[in-house]
C-alpha cells in the first residue's frame, strides 16, 4: 500500500494551481526555530508479512486478554455476541458515508433513526439525535444547549459527574468570550450523591443548567426528581449524564424524572472496553420547538416518497459546513455512525426482557461482591446504604488503593481503578465495576484476592 500516493508530476501541478514555487514555501510562515530540520526518525518500512508479524507481536505483549478484570470508571466490559460483527459487515445496514443524499443513504439513514428510538426509549426522552463522539463531547454539548436555550451563562457541575466530562465541559466553554470561569461544582454529600444544600448555595438567576451523574462517578444514584424541582424553581435546565446505559433498564428513565437533557456513554452496548473506546454519546432531550432548534448534530426522520412509501431523511443538521461556521448550533462534525450502529444491533438483539435481564445480572452480582467485600476485615464501602448498580467505591485495607492494583494485577487481577487517578488527595478508594460477564468463581476469586493482601 502506497501511504503517499502522490507523483512529482501531481505535486508540480498543484504547486502551479496555488502559485507556489516549492513545497517549503507553504512553510514560510512557521518560524525556522519551530521547524524539525530533519527527516523524521522512522524505522525501516515494512512488507506485509513482516508488518503483520510485528503487530502479532505487540499483541501478544498485553497480558490483559487473559486477566479478570473490574474495571469500570466510564468503560465497562459487558458482552457483546459474535452476531454484532458479523452484521455490521453486511453492505444493506451502511451506503454512503454522509447520508445528505437521502435517495443513496437509505441503510445509513434507517440505522441511525432505529439508533435515536432505542435511544429515546433507554434515557426516556421524546427526542434523540444521531449520537455525539463520546458520553463526555454529548455532556459538554447538552451544558452548550442550556447555554443557548436560557441565555444564560453559568453551569454547575456536581463533582461525582465523571471527572473527564467535568474536564470536556471546562475545556469547551474556555474558548467562548463568556466562558472562562463559568463552570462551577456543587459538592458531593456524604452519601456519595449530589448535595443539595451545595447546589442551592450556587443557583442563581445567570445558572444555565445543573448537570449531574445518573447513576454518578462513584456509582451512586441520587433522588433525580427532587434535583429537578429545586433546578427548575430557580430557572435553569438539569441535565443527566449516564456512564452505563445498562443502569437505565433498572432506574426510572431520567427523562420521566424531570430532565431536560439527559446524556449517556453508549460504549457498553456496542463495543468491548478495547483500552478505553471508542465510546458513542447518546443524546436526548425534551420535545420543544426550542430544544428542537438547538439540538446539536444530526436528526433523522421518517417520512413517504412520491408513491407513499416509507423512507428516511436527514431531518435536522447544524454542522459548520453548512455555511453558518461560528453560528452554528454545533460544530460537531460526524455521529459515531459504525459505533452507533453496534449499538443498535446489540440492543435488537437484546431486546427490552433481555435488556433488563442483563442489568438484573449486573445488580445482583454487584449487590453479592459488595456483600462480601464490606465483611473483609481493614476493607469497606465508601457509600453503603446508597443505591448502586453494578459499580462501587472500596475503600482499602492498607490505604493504598494503588499499590493494591499493581499487587493483584501480578496475580492476573485486574482490581479496579484507583481513586488517586482522579483525586490524589484519596489514595485509599478504588472503583470496582461488575457486569453480567462475572462468574460467583469470579467474585469469590477477587474477595480472597483481596483477603489475602497484606
Amino acid at each position: 500500500m502506497r501511504y503517499l500516493p502522490h507523483t512529482q508530476q501531481d505535486i508540480e501541478e498543484m504547486l502551479r494551481k496555488i502559485d507556489a514555487p516549492s513545497i517549503d514555501a507553504l512553510f514560510e510562515p512557521i518560524p525556522i526555530e519551530l521547524r524539525l530540520g530533519r527527516p523524521l526518525a522512522l524505522e525501516p518500512a515494512l512488507d506485509e508479512v513482516g508488518l503483520m508479524r510485528h503487530l502479532g507481536d505487540l499483541a501478544a505483549s498485553n497480558r490483559a486478554s487473559g486477566m479478570l478484570s473490574f474495571l469500570g470508571a466510564g468503560i465497562y466490559d459487558h458482552h457483546i455476541p459474535p452476531a454484532v460483527d458479523q452484521l455490521l459487515l453486511r453492505g444493506e445496514l451502511y451506503t454512503a458515508y454522509t447520508p445528505y443524499q437521502a435517495e443513496v443513504a437509505q441503510g445509513t439513514l434507517q440505522a441511525i433513526f432505529e439508533f435515536q428510538t432505542i435511544v429515546s426509549e433507554i434515557l426516556g426522552q421524546p427526542v434523540a439525535n444521531a449520537s455525539m463522539y463520546d458520553g463526555a463531547s454529548a455532556t459538554a454539548e447538552a451544558a452548550l444547549m442550556a447555554r443557548r436555550l436560557t441565555r444564560r451563562n453559568r453551569i454547575i457541575v456536581c463533582e461525582g459527574v465523571h471527572p473527564e466530562y467535568i474536564a470536556t465541559i471546562e475545556t469547551y466553554l474556555s474558548g467562548l468570550e463568556d466562558g472562562r470561569g463559568a463552570v462551577v461544582r456543587a459538592k458531593v454529600g456524604p452519601d456519595g450523591t449530589t448535595s443539595p444544600a451545595s447546589v442551592d448555595a450556587l443557583l442563581d438567576q445567570n445558572t444555565a443548567a445543573v448537570v449531574v451523574g445518573y447513576p454518578n462517578f462513584f456509582g451512586c444514584a441520587g433522588d433525580i426528581a427532587a434535583l429537578a424541582d429545586r433546578v427548575h424553581a430557580a430557572g435553569a435546565l438539569l441535565v443527566t449524564a449516564t456512564q452505563d446505559p445498562y443502569a437505565l433498564a433498572l432506574l426510572e428513565p431520567p427523562g420521566q424524572l424531570g430532565a431536560d437533557i439527559s446524556v449517556a456513554e453508549g460504549q457498553a452496548l456496542a463495543t468491548p472496553p478495547s483500552f478505553g473506546g471508542p465510546g458513542v454519546g447518546l443524546f436526548a432531550c425534551r420535545e420543544d420547538r426550542k430544544y428542537l432548534q438547538e439540538i446539536p448534530g444530526r436528526l433523522c426522520g421518517e417520512t413517504v416518497d412520491a408513491n407513499g412509501q416509507r423512507g428516511y431523511v436527514l431531518t435536522l443538521s447544524t454542522r459548520e459546513q453548512h455555511i453558518r461556521r461560528e453560528r452554528a448550533t454545533s460544530n460537531i462534525c460526524s455521529n459515531q455512525a459504525l459505533i452507533a450502529l453496534s449499538l443498535t444491533i446489540r440492543t435488537s438483539l437484546l431486546g427490552k426482557s433481555g435488556f433488563i435481564d442483563a442489568a438484573r445480572l449486573c445488580l445482583s452480582k454487584s449487590e453479592y461482591l459488595r456483600g462480601r467485600i464490606a465483611k473483609l476485615p481493614g476493607y469497606a464501602l465508601a457509600y453503603p446504604n446508597t443505591p448502586t448498580f453494578n459499580e462501587s467505591l472500596v475503600r482499602v485495607r492498607g490505604g493504598n488503593a494503588q499499590a493494591l492494583c499493581d499487587r493483584l494485577a501480578r496475580d492476573g487481577i485486574l482490581a479496579g481503578v484507583p481513586l488517586s487517578r482522579y483525586y490524589p488527595e484519596r489514595p485509599a478508594e478504588m472503583l470496582v465495576a461488575v457486569t453480567e460477564k462475572h462468574t460467583r468463581e469470579d467474585l469469590d476469586r477477587f474477595v480472597d484476592a483481596l483477603a489475602s493482601v497484606s
